[in-house]
This record gives structure tokens, C-alpha cells and sequence, in this order.
């Protein structure tokens, strides 16, 4: 059942940043101590035990909350399962996987609740740089740069305490363009180019999975335009950490981006940081 009060979600968001932890403790226990395999799913994304071990320890770890969880590695769950659902975990275990394989770092753990379509809370871990990145509506968005488990009984005004608010950092001169490592469509060089007409010489950061998004909040870059596939599981935790920041993700035609859709991909959209 959905509940209303702020000291709920708050309670809930610390819970959440240490399972997302842990999920993390079971990625690295992967990536640095095994030569891991590569299964191809039907969708030709790829998928590891690691990817595996991250689902299973959200998942289990979510259920005391009673609250539906839909993953990228749920199987069976239908369109007639969530169509009624109003409130749900949107869970990405292991976001960039691509760059888990290729032993690059730039790979997180995703965690959103959705309600009625939107989110209102969004953790990303990530796992290498032992950076924890949260937001919660109407509460505002932060980062931890050195992530230690928090106690049990730990209240949101010192977790918040141990915390950098986001945004972080003010616009510079130039315009920063969040791209992606793995995907560069010919749409999106497009874009950029008119962007430079627009605001002069622009400058492109790369990065990998949704640590793209975090960049935005961050406000170490000041939009990242996506105009390729995405899945909602990609981008839900980014999207509630974003906006608690004061940015805004839109769909490239100006609408807003809503979850719990019949087909889970996402249309294009762009992030834009509070600054832009």
C-alpha cells in the first residue's frame, strides 16, 4: 500500500542505498575475482552472473516492502501482470554491462520508485568508484563520493549530513554535452552540431551508462540528448535524481517521459541540468 508521509520515503531511501550497496559488493565480487561468461539474451543485449547476482539480491531485498518489483532480468511479467499497477520498483541490476565487459568501470546498480507513471525516488551506485548518488522528490538530490555502509538505524537528516547536494557544480562558459561511449547516433551528432550554432563551441563528455545521467544532476554537464533505444529500466533511478536536482528530462518533442508503459522503451528524450 502506498504511503504518504515524507518520513516514509525517507526511511525507504536508506534502505534502498544499502541494498543497491550490496548488490554492488556482489558485481565487484565478479568483475575482479572471476573470468566471467557472456550469455547473448533474445533482445542481443548481453547478460553476466554478475548481472544475475545483482537481480537476485534487489529482488529478495525488496520484497519486505510488498511493493511489485519489475526488473530488466524479471521473467513473465505481462502487460496484463502491471497494467494495474500504480506504485512499483523499476530495477536496472547491472546497467552497462557492455562496460562491465570491457573492464572499463563505468557500470552501475539502478533503483526507482514509480508512482502513477512518474518517479519519486532513484538511486544509482557505482560499484568501482564506490560513489552513491540518490534522490528523492521534494527533497532534493545528493552524493556520497566514499560510500560506507550506513547503520540500520540511520535517520535521513544524517545520511543527508554525510552528503554533497546536487547540483554540485554551476554552468562554465561553455555548453557540456553528455555522450555515450557505446551509442552515438547520427541523430545525436546533429544535435550537438546545432547546439553549436546555438550557444558556440560546445564540449562533449563521454560516459557510460546511467553515470550519464548523474553527470546532469551533478551539473558537470548541462544536457544529454538520447535520441537512440533506451528501456525504461535504463533511465528510471537517473530521471528521480535529476529532477530532485532541479533538472528535467522531456521526450524530444517536449512531453513528459512516464513509466510503466505496454512497451517498456522509451521514446527520445533529453536531460537537462538545472542550469540549462
Amino acid at each position: 500500500m502506498k504511503q504518504n508521509s515524507s518520513y516514509f520515503y525517507k526511511n525507504l531511501i536508506i534502505k534502498v542505498i544499502d541494498l543497491a550497496w550490496k548488490a554492488g559488493l556482489d558485481i565487484l565480487d565478479v568483475y575482479h575475482n572471476s573470468d566471467f561468461e557472456v550469455e547473448i539474451k533474445s533482445d542481443k543485449s548481453p547478460l553476466t552472473i554478475a548481472d544475475k547476482r545483482s537481480h537476485l539480491r534487489i529482488e529478495e531485498g525488496l520484497k519486505i516492502t510488498k511493493i511489485p518489483v519489475l526488473s530488466e532480468e524479471s521473467a513473465g511479467i505481462t502487460w496484463e501482470d502491471r497494467r494495474e499497477w500504480d506504485q512499483f520498483w523499476l530495477v536496472d541490476p547491472l546497467d552497462g554491462t557492455k562496460e562491465f565487459i570491457k573492464r572499463n568501470n563505468e557500470f552501475t546498480v539502478n533503483i526507482a520508485l514509480i508512482e502513477n507513471g512518474k518517479p519519486v525516488m532513484g538511486v544509482i551506485y557505482l560499484p568501482v568508484f564506490n560513489e552513491m548518488y540518490f534522490g528523492l522528490t521534494n527533497q532534493g538530490s545528493f552524493k556520497i563520493s566514499d560510500y560506507k555502509q550506513m547503520p540500520p538505524d540511520m535517520e535521513w537528516d544524517a545520511l543527508v549530513e554525510l552528503a554533497k547536494e546536487l547540483p554540485a557544480e554551476t554552468k562554465g562558459a561553455r555548453v557540456r554535452v553528455v555522450a555515450s561511449r557505446s551509442h552515438l547516433s547520427d541523430e545525436t551528432k546533429e544535435f550537438i552540431n546545432e547546439l553549436e550554432k546555438e550557444n558556440g563551441e560546445v564540449s562533449t563528455v563521454a560516459a557510460g551508462s546511467s553515470l550519464k545521467l548523474c553527470l546532469i544532476a551533478e551539473g558537470r554537464a548541462e544536457i544529454y540528448p538520447r535520441l537512440g533505444p533506451t528501456m525504461e529500466w535504463d533511465i528510471g533511478a537517473g530521471h528521480s535524481i535529476i529532477e530532485a536536482a532541479g533538472g528535467s528530462i522531456q521526450t524530444a518533442d517536449g512531453k513528459d517521459l512516464l513509466y510503466n508503459k505496454e512497451n517498456l522503451l522509451n521514446p527520445w528524450f533529453i536531460a537537462r541540468s538545472k542550469y540549462f
